[in-house]
Order: structure tokens, then sequence, then C-alpha cells
């Protein structure tokens, strides 16, 4: 099995590794490849003393009617002008993003 592991770094030189979607993997390296280890070896852990189930949650129907997100979800799924609407935004903020004008530093003040 793959699992994904997220790392970053910290203030003190040292690398937090945790695994992502199982709460308690989290783990702190000196290096990035011993964080990785160090998370590999907790997952194992975790992974022997339990196990990763999949269950499915049925969602109330009046949530879902009253949700406007999912309610209209594929309302354009048949619309043969969608992707033109969508190339005209594309084209309009390709526009106003050339037409944008970045502040300049007047060159009596020094930047520190």
């Amino acid at each position: 099995m793959q699992y994904q592991v997220f790392v970053q770094s910290n203030p003190e030189n040292k690398f937090i590794a945790s695994v992502v979607g199982i709460p308690n993997c989290s783990v702190v390296g000196s290096t990035r490849k011993e964080a990785i280890e160090i998370a590999h070896a907790c997952l194992e852990d975790q992974l022997a003393n339990g196990d990763l189930v999949t269950i499915e949650v049925q969602v109330a129907p009046n949530r879902i009617e009253d949700d406007p997100l999912i309610k209209n979800i594929g309302i354009f799924a048949d619309d043969q002008t969608f992707d033109d609407f969508l190339a005209e935004i594309a084209a309009y903020r390709q526009q106003v993003d050339a037409q944008e004008v970045l502040p300049t530093i007047d060159s009596r003040f020094s930047v520190r």
C-alpha cells in the first residue's frame, strides 16, 4: 500500500513528517530522510495495532435538497455554449491582468 506523507521544515532546522489521514502519526527528524523513515515506522506501528476500513454514510435527503451547491450540480452538463462561456471568462481575466499596472518605487527612496 502507498500512503502520502507531508514533509515540512520547521524553524529549528528539523523536519516534520505527517502521514496524511492518519492521526497520531506526525514525527520529527533531523533530516528530511530521517523524518520520512520515522513516519514510515510510525505508520507500520499504527497499522500493526489496527486497520483502515471504508464505510459508507447515507446523507439525509433533505440536507442535499437544501444545499444549493449540491442541488445545482450538473445544470450545465448539456449546455452547448458553456465551454464558450468559460473561454470568454478566461479571455476577460487575461485582458484585466494585462491592464493591471504594478506600482513603481520612486528612485529617491531606498528600500531596506
